[in-house]
């Protein structure tokens, strides 16, 4: 099930949070609605460098740090690095992560109902939560690779 946002929905947060809708951003809403999965800085340095030639990669990074801190964005934690999505506005759930392809999955059991005891008496305003592994596509992959390699070595 995807919950992707919309440009409208990314173009209302950015205005509810007080930030001025300029056709930068507005270009950097559609193409992360339109996107299919995770885009680094650099994907969307590229992108947005073909239509604004000027547009330098320091801010092309400080808007999606920014976007991602006021919860316009998402960021993710990939062994290549950094990367963005536009956020899940549909409603409370969290991911599985593939690791390899990134295929995410979305699925609405939540568990922070069952952290009554988290240390240091937060009052928690809000959380994410990602599981990270290989989808069955992968995990067979994975394992045909490891068989060959071992037939290899013999």
């Amino acid at each position: 099930m995807q919950h992707t946002a919309t440009v409208e929905q990314i173009i209302k947060s950015m205005a509810n949070k007080g930030w001025r809708v300029t056709e930068q951003r507005k270009t950097m809403a559609a193409l992360f609605a339109e996107a299919n999965g995770y885009l680094s800085p650099k994907d969307v340095y590229e992108h947005m460098r073909q239509i604004y030639p000027g547009v330098s990669f320091d801010t092309i990074y400080r808007n999606l740090r920014l976007l991602s801190e006021m919860g316009v964005f998402e960021q993710f934690y990939f062994n290549d690095g950094l990367k963005f999505r536009a956020s899940c506005l549909a409603h409370h759930h969290h991911h599985l992560i593939c690791m390899k392809c990134e295929k995410t999955i979305t699925f609405d059991y939540c568990p922070m109902p069952n952290m009554s005891e988290l240390p240091g008496n937060y009052e928690v305003m809000h959380h994410r939560f990602e599981v990270y592994g290989y989808c069955p596509e992968c995990t067979l992959e994975r394992r045909e690779n490891v068989q060959q390699q071992m037939n290899a070595d013999y």
